[in-house]
């Protein structure tokens, strides 16, 4: 671990760029909503021209801020994983999380930016620039939306819970996740499946819903979002309870470890 920790007023300086840098992503998503170019990466798996340009036009905002600091994006060509031992500051970005839903002019879909050193989180925003909100935190500091202080749910009970959840492009139906589902349905007061890892952990941070599960997401679709809940007061651990691994971010998501402890036998199928 550093033996610099930043100080307060360095990380709302952090926090500030990293706002500035999602908005200015947010504004260029909505330029090409609805008339962006669609390529495939992958099976199921798209891009877009607005992912690129969203891309770099965070990158340079806070590269030009902090010329030193390094730079994981989803849309980077480089090494996308992000190293405990390092200590060098650490921008983790997704331009567009959600981007099936972008591009059939759905709600539901972000720009998430996190700052990260030595094994923690220090900053992260995840910017909906569709309802103009604006989630952020800072280690230590809790959480806003819009600069308003968020507290996550206080649900106890999978009954009473309204859960999100993600599923993996091109799952089977024999997929541990089906299974996952399948019994969680049976048991919680209503699902939700809305196609943004990030805006899904903030809206678990504000109260909207009450837990999150998902497995086979990436650093850059969780990062900020993890910040923002646990500032909110929320728990994060993986099916057995462990700190989850930023790089493999399998995980359950509550906003209380009364609500977590209920869910993990539903998900632990493995």
């Amino acid at each position: 671990m550093p033996t610099d920790e930043p100080t307060a007023e360095e990380l709302s300086q952090f926090l500030e760029i990293a706002q500035q840098a999602a908005r200015a992503g947010g504004e260029c998503l909505m330029k090409w909503l609805g008339q962006a170019e669609v390529s495939q990466k992958g099976p199921r798996d798209f891009v877009t021209e607005a992912d690129i340009e969203a891309q770099e036009i965070i990158r340079k905002i806070l590269l030009d801020r902090f010329p030193d600091h390094q730079f994981v994006g989803e849309e980077s060509s480089a090494a996308r994983n992000v190293s405990a031992d390092s200590n060098d500051y650490c921008w983790i970005v997704d331009p567009l999380d959600g981007t099936t839903n972008f591009i059939h002019q759905l709600r539901s879909f972000a720009v998430s930016i996190a700052l990260y050193r030595s094994g923690k989180l220090l900053v992260g925003t995840v910017f909906d620039p569709l309802l103009d909100e604006c989630y952020s935190a800072a280690a230590g500091q809790g959480a806003t939306l819009n600069g308003k202080p968020i507290q996550s749910s206080d649900c106890t009970a999978v009954r009473d819970a309204l859960l999100v959840f993600s599923l993996p492009a091109g799952v089977k139906s024999d997929d541990p996740q089906v299974l996952r589902f399948i019994r969680v349905v049976e048991q919680a007061a209503s699902l939700r499946r809305l196609g943004s890892a990030a805006l899904n952990l903030c809206y678990v941070a504000c109260g909207r819903t009450d837990g999150y599960w998902a497995n086979c997401l990436k650093s850059w679709d969780v990062a900020a979002g993890w910040l923002i809940l646990e500032e909110a007061g929320g728990v994060i651990t993986d099916y057995h309870g462990q700190k989850p691994d930023l790089n493999n971010p399998c995980f359950c998501i509550a906003a209380t470890e009364e609500l977590i402890q209920e869910l993990r036998p539903l998900l632990n199928v493995d």
